[in-house]
């Protein structure tokens, strides 16, 4: 009886994996293509993420190859820097202390969140910590199973915010943007390959992706491909290429990784805890969403490029939905970003310690 039931909850255990990518594949082209009608940003980076989750909790056990995924990160990094202009660094040094508090700010309520679920034990030990932690996701979850935490748990907090992170930045983005009587170039998938250009895209993926890796960045792959590329580009010494066919191979790489990561055993494992987790990652997006207001209202920043910035996390998911953004600041996006980011890796283990012993106390 409990092979049947398993096989009827689960109908891709068991099948082959040739069948189990063919189905996650047309899946994931059928959410693209109606996320690409509706003119949602990031729709090929969303569409094989919620198509990847069916599948996930549905039984599917293949993953895309560790190498793939490294590859699709650094492929972004490199998209990234040649978005990137030089006044990520006016941005930087004219507005640290926005900077500064904004990330104070958010690592604050995100941990007091965490607080009080390990405090009203909801989740055990200090797997709420962890998982609220805003930004650097894979990084939080190794980290936490490193330090004893539920490390199932920490990835189910942590990937589910970046869903909701990616789906309502590209929402925001949709609707803020006016495109009444502007017409979208078409897309062309496959243009003319500039040889430099292309081959500078890919080693600079290569070279700064190795180089991440070697000297043991966070995130290595996306980060060292961001910096060399940003190095380059912002020199003047370097032009990149990035063709539709490529980004769409790196995004779906990335959410089929990220969505993948569901099944129905974190999700079983997790159901008692799902409401509270989902308030409180509800209660992160908005006090972030408050910290855009403040941006916007009170220090004249771009309200899009407010909210971009001090999202909660996703900082690939929203990078990829700010270079789709034309009216942003994407310069001013990944400064923000990036400093909190930093911040997470630095400060995420003396924090979540502490707040270990407050939870003990």
């Amino acid at each position: 009886m409990e092979p049947a039931e398993s096989s009827r909850r689960e109908p891709l255990t068991g099948k082959p994996p040739g069948l189990q990518w063919l189905v996650l594949l047309v899946i994931s082209a059928l959410f693209a293509f109606v996320l690409e009608i509706a003119a949602l940003p990031a729709a090929l980076l969303i569409g094989p993420m919620l198509a990847a989750i069916v599948a996930g909790t549905h039984g599917a056990t293949v993953r895309p190859p560790k190498a793939g995924f490294a590859a699709a990160q650094a492929i972004v990094g490199v998209l990234i820097a040649s978005s990137l202009s030089p006044k990520i660094f006016s941005s930087f040094a004219a507005d640290w202390p926005l900077f500064l508090a904004a990330v104070v700010a958010t690592v604050t309520a995100s941990s007091f969140l965490g607080y009080l679920i390990s405090r009203w034990k909801i989740l055990p030990g200090t797997t709420a910590v962890w998982g609220s932690t805003p930004g650097a996701a894979t990084a939080m979850v190794l980290m936490a199973d490193a330090f004893g935490a539920d490390a199932r748990l920490v990835a189910f907090m942590q990937y589910l915010r970046v869903i909701f992170v990616t789906v309502a930045a590209a929402l925001v983005a949709r609707l803020w943007v006016d495109t009444s009587g502007i017409e979208a170039p078409p897309t062309v998938w496959f243009p003319p390959i500039e040889a430099g250009p292309f081959a500078a895209t890919l080693g600079v993926a290569l070279v700064g992706g190795f180089a991440g890796w070697l000297v043991r960045l966070p995130s290595p792959y996306f980060l060292g491909a961001l910096i060399v590329g940003a190095a380059l580009h912002l020199g003047g010494l370097s032009d990149f290429q990035l063709p539709e066919w490529l980004r769409a191979i790196s995004y779906t790489l990335i959410g089929w990784t990220i969505g993948l990561n569901f099944n129905r055993t974190i999700l079983r494992h997790a159901a008692r805890a799902l409401p509270q987790i989902v308030l409180s990652i509800i209660a992160l997006m908005a006090f972030c969403g408050g910290l855009a207001w403040v941006l916007a209202h009170e220090l004249g920043v771009d309200p899009l490029t407010a909210y971009l910035a001090t999202s909660p996390g996703g900082m690939d998911s929203v990078a990829i939905i700010a270079a789709a953004s034309d009216t942003v600041d994407i310069s001013f996006i990944m400064a923000l970003q990036t400093a909190r980011f930093l911040f997470v890796l630095v400060l995420g283990p003396p924090i979540a310690r502490l707040i270990a012993r407050l939870v003990k106390v």
